[in-house]
């Protein structure tokens, strides 16, 4: 029994040695030369039924490993027009590649139930998109339970509130949207893999969740990577969305969650901005459109729902 210990320690004793070994083999630094392919136009353009002013963004893409901000594409035309037949120009007026369209009057550019057209002019190339601007179901309430964590966060306290919001899914098969907490009064997505989306009630096409009210991991999506504290402003904003856009943000998330070693290889997200000359260069971006339902609150520690634990 001695003599079986020892064999066994001294194989475990070779197994540390040579996966160490393996290990340090690995350490050679690897110099990456890539080709930068030519610029693309990106794409940032998203219309709502809300009152003010609408922003569409341009900008050239630039290579994977250039950090610096983002070129803006200037002198561009940028026309929105609807399918009753209204037409928004976009105008960069600050000349920094932010097209905005202003208010006039008591007119919104988005309309529940209206399919709108974008038009790029850059130069002699012509971008085009379209998209519906769908209904957008009432969010009812948002409310908030006391939770103290059995360890100390990184980030927030340990002892604070998780918020939701109820909302119910309008009645019909394949109605998406994207979910967006508000934190003092804005809306807030901070980083790529906190995007929230839903199909009718749930995560999926796969779930039978149409017209129920939103399964609780998305009714808690507001709250994201720390407990909010008594006194702060909370809230959500429920943003209609078409199947295509639910796809595009999916892969957005899919792509910022992709990593460790079974990662696959970044790839760039198909847009729906399509060059009019089929030999011209693509696009990258998106144009979307959605009608918005929001609720805010602030977490009164005396309102507060009671732990269902």
């Amino acid at each position: 029994m001695e003599n079986l210990k020892k064999i066994v320690s001294l194989k475990i004793w070779i197994l540390a040695i040579t996966s160490a070994l393996f290990l340090t083999s690995c350490e050679d630094v690897i110099d990456l030369e890539t080709e930068t392919g030519p610029a693309q136009l990106v794409v940032d353009g998203w219309i709502t039924n809300q009152p003010g002013p609408q922003k569409i963004r341009l900008s050239l893409s630039s290579s994977y490993f250039d950090n610096g901000t983002p070129k803006p594409v200037l002198s561009a035309e940028v026309i929105v027009t609807d399918d009753k037949g209204s037409i928004y120009k976009f105008e960069d007026l600050s000349a920094n590649g932010e097209y905005i369209w202003q208010k006039t009057g008591t007119d919104t550019l988005g309309k529940i139930g209206r399919t709108y057209s974008l038009k790029i002019t850059n130069g002699t190339e012509v971008y085009t998109a379209s998209t519906k601007l769908n209904p957008v179901p009432t969010v009812d309430s948002v409310v908030y339970t006391k939770e103290k964590l059995p360890f100390k966060p990184d980030k927030g306290p340990q002892e604070g509130y998780i918020a939701e919001f109820y909302a119910r899914d309008l009645v019909g098969v394949g109605n998406t949207y994207w979910i967006k907490p508000v934190i003092r009064g804005k809306a807030t997505v901070d980083k790529a893999t906190g995007i929230s989306i839903a199909y009718d009630a749930a995560f999926g096409s796969g779930a039978p969740s149409d017209g129920l009210i939103f399964i609780l991991p998305l009714r808690q999506s507001i709250t994201t990577d720390s407990l909010y504290s008594a006194g702060a402003s909370v809230g959500v904003e429920l943003h209609s969305i078409t199947n295509e856009t639910f796809e595009y943000l999916k892969q957005i998330r899919e792509q910022a969650q992709n990593g460790g070693l079974f990662a696959t290889p970044i790839a760039n997200i198909k847009s729906n901005v399509v060059n009019s000359d089929p030999k011209g260069k693509p696009a990258l971006g998106f144009f979307a459109a959605s009608a918005v339902s929001r609720k805010e609150t602030i977490i009164d520690p005396e309102k507060a729902r009671p732990d269902e634990d």
